[in-house]
């Protein structure tokens, strides 16, 4: 299975499995390229990524600095967290959500496809 999955996107492997590196980042970069460029909300991911990078936030801040709906926000961060493209400390209201080790360890390769799809700046 790849691609959408009650509007959730997924990783098409099991992170704990055996992939070589040139498979992993082959699928990695499909999955980045589909969830950030591919994707109508794909905007709205790269703000929130970015954001997240600067420091780490909870979903009320990150609908405020972004000018947006805090449903929308959480939209999106169910969409990074299925992927494991960030990760969250605590529950409720409290949730502060952070950059995932998966995508710190691999930020070149999604610097790489910003680069490739013509989005200007750093991440």
């Amino acid at each position: 299975m790849n691609g959408i999955h009650n509007n959730i996107y997924f990783i098409p492997f099991n992170l704990s499995g055996n992939l070589s590196v040139t498979d992993f980042q082959s699928s990695f970069k499909r999955l980045l390229w589909w969830i950030f460029i591919s994707t109508r909300g794909g905007e709205m991911r790269i703000k929130i990524i970015r954001s997240l990078i600067e420091g780490p936030k909870n979903a009320n801040r990150l609908s405020s600095s972004l000018g947006v709906n805090y449903r929308t926000v959480e939209h999106h961060m169910k969409v990074l967290l299925s992927n494991n493209l960030v990760m969250v400390q605590g529950d409720g209201y409290g949730k502060v959500y952070f950059p995932g080790p998966v995508l710190i360890n691999n930020i070149k390769i999604l610097q790489e496809i910003f680069i490739a799809a013509g989005i200007e700046g750093e991440i």
